[in-house]
């Protein structure tokens, strides 16, 4: 019989794969920081923007973030690589399937056309550029540099300035019958990289008027509910050239837009009924029919916190005085909601406010032989404040030590004030500019 042994993996296999896993976090950390970033072409719709509104269907992650289409800059010298250029390089591969009946169209005519960008990053830019395919190009193949006309039909200089989130250029298209490409290319001024959208266009030879309205949103439904506030999400509709966005009525008062399929509603009051609906729209001003309504209760508004916490418990001096420092201690204090903080007086002036989970703090800066009165409030998030835990303390004699200085050589145990208090020397060395004593603890002790 042959037994199979496994061997232990070597220490050396073990970092390996401890590596590709810290690769594998940060390459993750950068795709969902990139989803922030940048923008794409709503109108007329780019291919990814359509795959966001649904009339595009199994596109990717593109449908969560068709902002995101980054590449490097200078095309068609540089850019994306061929067979690639609708995906920025293969960040998106559905987007490079290519096909005459793949991607939803838009339909337009030549000449005056305008194109514009919703920017989620509005970057200083260096320019705008369009290309379209050639009148021979197949519709069938892959997209590539030979499948358009390299000289771009638009190219707008925007030298650097910054563009605001809604940014449009009006370009003169070429003729062109049937379906055809368009290739929009926004170059970063302060990056090595553009983004590029491609856009499914059919020329009608003039723009046709589009009287279908969309279906109608489905499943409305309410995905959290708070005293002035109501999350919404619904299925998207579908539409013969593009649904662009949806507006959602409360009651019959509009209470906003949206180009995804969510949407909360503001400003709404405590502990009051209103009913919803959504319609979808597209490009030429259809408007769906309503979809289900729904009716939502907001919850009641949260209750005023009125309760101080109770003052902190067994406040004491720890330790013995120093000729400029005390450190007080206390035990938590406890309140109906939470303790978030504790303030410090010496007398009646404020020295700090630490943190709710502190129980200590070292007052310094005091005078030698001096007797100081302290108090300790607790303070909770409604700035509800406990009665004072107080104690008293005095401070030390005087060491005479002198006062640190910069360029001055210190031996092991030597004493120095600074800032009002005493610290000693850890270490022999000679002291420099940003060297004081607060700064390097390695080197000096709080006396």
């Amino acid at each position: 019989m042959t037994v199979l042994r496994l061997s232990r993996p070597t220490p050396f296999k073990i970092m390996t794969i401890c590596a590709l896993l810290v690769i594998a976090a940060v390459s993750m950390l950068f795709t969902t920081a990139k989803a922030y970033s940048h923008g794409y072409v709503e109108g007329p719709a780019s291919r990814a923007a359509l795959c966001k509104s649904g009339a595009n269907t199994d596109c990717g992650a593109i449908v969560y973030e068709p902002q995101s289409l980054e590449a490097p800059k200078g095309f068609p010298a540089a850019g994306p690589a061929d067979g690639k250029i609708a995906s920025a390089n293969g960040a998106f591969p559905k987007l490079d399937e290519q096909s005459a009946t793949r991607w939803s169209k838009v339909n337009i005519s030549s000449g005056t056309n305008t194109f514009t960008w919703k920017l989620t990053a509005n970057h200083s830019t260096a320019s705008w550029k369009y290309y379209i395919t050639k009148p021979t190009w197949n519709p069938n193949a892959a997209l590539t540099r030979d499948s358009f006309d390299l000289t771009p039909f638009c190219s707008v200089a925007y030298n650097g300035a910054q563009p605001p989130f809604s940014y449009s250029n009006t370009c003169n298209v070429p003729e062109r019958s049937g379906y055809h490409v368009i290739l929009a290319v926004w170059e970063v001024a302060d990056t090595a990289n553009a983004f590029y959208n491609v856009i499914d266009v059919n020329f009608t030879g003039s723009n046709p008027v589009d009287t279908t309205a969309p279906s109608a949103p489905a499943s409305l439904a309410a995905t959290a509910t708070a005293a002035t506030s109501v999350a919404l999400s619904w299925n998207a509709s579908t539409d013969n050239v593009g649904v662009t966005g949806y507006k959602i009525y409360r009651g019959t008062t509009l209470a906003g837009t949206a180009t995804g399929t969510s949407y909360t509603v503001t400003g709404l009051t405590a502990s009051t009924a209103y009913t919803f609906t959504v319609k979808a729209v597209d490009a030429a001003g259809n408007e769906s029919a309503a979809s289900n309504s729904l009716s939502i209760t907001t919850t009641a508004p949260p209750a005023v916190d009125t309760s101080a916490p109770t003052a902190p418990g067994g406040l004491h001096i720890m330790g013995t005085p120093t000729s400029s420092s005390m450190m007080l201690m206390w035990s938590p204090s406890t309140d109906n909601v939470g303790v978030t903080g504790y303030k410090i007086y010496n007398g009646s002036t404020l020295v700090a406010t630490t943190s709710g989970t502190a129980t200590s703090y070292t007052v310094t800066g005091l005078t030698a032989s001096t007797t100081y009165n302290f108090a300790v409030y607790a303070i909770d998030a409604a700035g509800n404040q406990s009665s004072a835990s107080t104690v008293s303390g005095t401070t030390a004699a005087s060491t005479g030590a002198p006062a640190w200085a910069p360029n001055t050589a210190y031996a092991v145990g030597t004493l120095v004030t600074y800032n009002g208090a005493t610290y000693k020397c850890l270490q022999a060395h000679t002291s420099l500019t940003g060297w004081e004593p607060s700064n390097v603890p390695a080197l000096w002790q709080l006396q």
